[in-house]
């Protein structure tokens, strides 16, 4: 996985409730666990802008709803720092749903922007969106 090129914030916290942004047929997941992040023993994972998720949905579709898939974090409301030194902050915490390990999406659009740190670390996930921010 590659770095973003941002002092992010971490924004997001287990069981944080948010947005599926794209057409998969979830509207609201629940963030369960952080893949591949980086934690202090004893103290609870976070998510930031572009990490990879797992997620359990809880409203949406009657086949997609209870189960879980992976997820991207496109948008988060707490503010970011770049290294431009401007501030970035959304005004919803939102996921494009993964189909597969290798961060293929399983929408075919995402609603809303995408944050530029996420499509540098997901191209797929990009190209998908109607704009990066």
């Amino acid at each position: 996985m590659k770095a973003i090129s941002a002092r992010a914030t971490v924004g997001i916290n287990l069981g944080a409730k948010m947005i599926a942004a794209d057409n998969s047929g979830a509207k609201i997941v629940k963030v369960v666990s952080v893949k591949r992040g980086k934690g202090k023993k004893g103290k609870q994972q976070c998510a930031k802008i572009g990490d990879w998720v797992k997620v359990a949905v809880k409203k949406g579709t009657p086949e997609m709803k209870g189960k879980v898939f992976d997820a991207i974090l496109i948008r988060q409301k707490k503010s970011w720092r770049r290294l431009t030194g401007e501030r970035v902050a959304f005004e919803d915490n939102a996921v494009a749903i993964l189909k597969d390990e290798k961060g293929n999406p399983k929408g075919t659009q995402i609603k809303g922007p995408v944050a530029k740190e996420t499509s540098e670390r997901w191209p797929s996930v990009a190209k998908i969106a109607s704009m990066v921010y």
